[in-house]
């Protein structure tokens, strides 16, 4: 299936603009569709007033709402501007409630979803939430952008983390439309020495795709997978790093760590990840 719907999820922080640059590139490489959502997602600090805070909150809500379409109207001109520029077909969207249902939401009836890197100096406590909420609710993939560096185009050198299991099978077949005229992609394993080479199978498919690809192993030794992967996708030259995302519970990640949060944190490169 081609990419002909994309939507990006747009926001004031400064990495928000090489965000809207790729997905709009993408957007021309694939004759897509581009939209530019913002969500207007009000979340006030706990307020302790004598009578209790009701009625106190309404001024001060009414305030943060009307600041935070000031700034959408912003984000409006530069997502039309930058459409403009590059010459691709554009649809601009604001809603109001919270961020992670509604990026959700929008994000079903578009053939991928574009998100920021989580970022925790940029004062948005809620964007792991959104992510979440999309990898999970959207039934979309979901292709991560980096908050720091901009990134001309992406799926032309891609790598591929393969482990055999569904999370990652599901990644590769939502990536395979991306991918498409790649360079050459190379499947890379994790694992101990010794361990059985599960990409035999995955190099043949993608074969038939008509994507160039190659398998690689490396063992993780003193690091762990996610440093792993960015290591060898730096050493690579790869400009796509395609993953299955929380192969274990989302309590045992956030207990124990794990590759996925792992990845979010540390991101050089766009991340696509599906579930």
């Amino acid at each position: 299936m081609a990419i002909r719907d994309i939507l990006v999820h747009l926001d004031a922080a400064p990495a928000a603009a090489a965000r809207l640059e790729l997905a709009a590139a993408l957007a021309r490489r694939h004759g897509a569709r581009l939209t530019g959502l913002v969500v207007i997602d009000i979340m006030l600090p706990p307020i302790a007033t004598p009578d209790g805070g009701g009625a106190a909150l309404g001024p001060l809500l009414d305030a943060m709402r009307r600041d935070a379409l000031v700034e959408a109207e912003g984000i409006r001109t530069r997502f039309e501007a930058t459409t403009s520029r590059i010459g691709v077909a554009g649809e601009w969207r604001i809603a109001e409630g919270l961020s992670a249902e509604l990026v959700a939401r929008h994000g079903r009836t578009a053939d991928l979803v574009m998100l920021g890197q989580p970022d925790p100096e940029a004062g948005a406590p809620n964007a792991t939430a959104v992510f979440e909420g999309a990898l999970f609710s959207s039934g979309r993939p979901v292709l991560v952008v980096p908050h720091a560096g901009r990134f001309a185009e992406v799926g032309r050198r891609p790598l591929i983390a393969w482990n055999g299991r569904r999370e990652a099978a599901r990644a590769v077949h939502d990536a395979l439309p991306l991918l498409a005229g790649a360079e050459r992609a190379i499947v890379l394993t994790v694992g101990a020495e010794g361990d059985e080479d599960p990409s035999a199978e995955i190099l043949d498919h993608l074969g038939r795709h008509d994507l160039p690809a190659s398998a690689a192993h490396e063992t993780a030794g003193d690091l762990d997978v996610a440093d792993t992967l960015l290591n060898y996708a730096a050493e690579s030259g790869a400009d796509l790093l395609v993953m299955g995302a929380y192969g274990h519970s989302r309590l045992r990640e956030f207990v124990l760590g794990g590759a996925t949060r792992s990845i979010l944190r540390q991101m050089t490169l766009p991340v696509l990840m599906a579930h």
